[in-house]
């Protein structure tokens, strides 16, 4: 089952947030939290956070194994921008975007193992020995 949660309107651009989220993307819970715990950037905290709540969800609803959870998926997609203006010299105006995103985090269970079925062996061709050589002199 998939277990999701969302940050939507975050105050970062998604080039910097894509980066973590790249980063956890396919790993475990316990060891997507940890990665990001040790990240001084602004970017990573919000991540974590999003990946903390899914989590919760997962535990909210009765997982029956939520240490096992993998990230099987983690978006950051853009968000409306705003449009400031900073005044500049002589009357000019310069533009400002400030940019925001959408972090979605999905949680699911691990794939189940299937266990692989031995291909059968393909017949060995065999090669016809080589004539023993005649000894020097006989």
């Amino acid at each position: 089952m998939d277990y999701k949660a969302k940050h939507r309107f975050a105050d970062v651009g998604p080039r910097k947030l894509r980066l973590f989220a790249d980063l956890v993307r396919g790993k475990n819970v316990d060891e997507a939290l940890q990665l990001l715990a040790f990240y001084p950037n602004r970017g990573a905290m919000l991540v974590r956070a999003v990946i903390q709540s899914a989590y919760g969800n997962a535990t909210d609803q009765e997982s029956p194994d939520p240490d096992g959870l993998i990230v099987s998926e983690c978006r950051v997609d853009g968000a409306p921008t705003f449009k400031r203006i900073q005044p500049r010299a002589r009357g000019t105006a310069f533009g400002i975007l400030r940019r925001m995103s959408h972090i979605i985090v999905t949680l699911s269970d691990p794939p189940e193992e299937v266990a692989e079925v031995p291909a059968p062996a393909a017949p060995v061709a065999s090669t016809p020995e080589p004539a023993p050589a005649a000894a020097p002199g006989a």
